[in-house]
């Protein structure tokens, strides 16, 4: 079994179930992502991308927030893309919001939708369950349109919260395969070093979460 089959079904045991109660728990803990959609702010008529789109949940929100936007998403889980696809059809936004199932350290954007580069691309969450996510985050920024932006939110190291607190959050996250990536502001640096791009990097809630985003310099 290929690698990325061997995570496909990883991903797909973990959710064939939970995706049911997926966004209903997670609202609780997945702090930071609606900030994440309100600095998105696309160009009226841009592009967004989703890697690791899950439900659907963000790309619902963000269609609502962003009207005139075009909005992408790809998972590895099909079981979650289950989800997604009855959340679009649900809300009817299926004009405005396609899938695909894709990797995300190696997806080919331009097969996938037949757009190769987009005004915004996003990771909420998806990071820490992403075993190359190092790989993810530099496929990511190649999907970025010249003056883009890439944005990232996702769990910290819990540095100013109790010691008990960030030991058991970090074990309980590991029976889902989740693992806070604490090199993610070094990574974003390098990455906005080798693109000669802005980076804004920040913590949320005594570091229980980090967002950042890098913004790609125009051609």
């Amino acid at each position: 079994m290929s690698t990325v089959s061997a995570n496909a079904s990883v991903m797909d045991g973990i959710y064939r179930h939970q995706r049911h109660i997926y966004d209903l728990t997670r609202r609780y803990y997945l702090l930071g992502r609606n900030d994440l959609i309100a600095a998105l702010k696309p160009r009226a008529g841009g592009t967004v991308l989703e890697i690791g789109c899950g439900t659907a949940r963000n790309l619902l929100l963000a269609a609502r927030r962003y009207p005139d936007a075009q909005l992408f998403g790809i998972d590895i889980s099909a079981e979650m893309l289950k989800s997604a696809e009855a959340t679009i059809a649900k809300n009817r936004i299926g004009d405005r919001v396609r899938l695909a199932q894709g990797d995300a350290t190696r997806f080919d954007a331009g097969d996938l939708f037949a757009v190769s580069r987009f005004d915004r691309v996003f990771f909420s969450y998806s990071l820490s369950m992403i075993p190359g996510w190092e790989a993810a985050l530099y496929q990511a920024v190649e999907a970025v349109a010249p003056g883009g932006e890439l944005h990232v939110v996702d769990f910290g190291q819990q540095t100013a919260l109790p010691g008990w607190f960030g030991k058991g959050l970090k074990a309980w996250l590991a029976r889902f395969h989740v693992t806070p990536r604490a090199t993610l502001g070094d990574a974003m640096a390098a990455i906005a070093e080798d693109h000669h791009a802005e980076l804004s990097f920040s913590t949320l809630y005594r570091d229980y979460a980090r967002i950042a985003a890098i913004r790609l310099p125009a051609d």
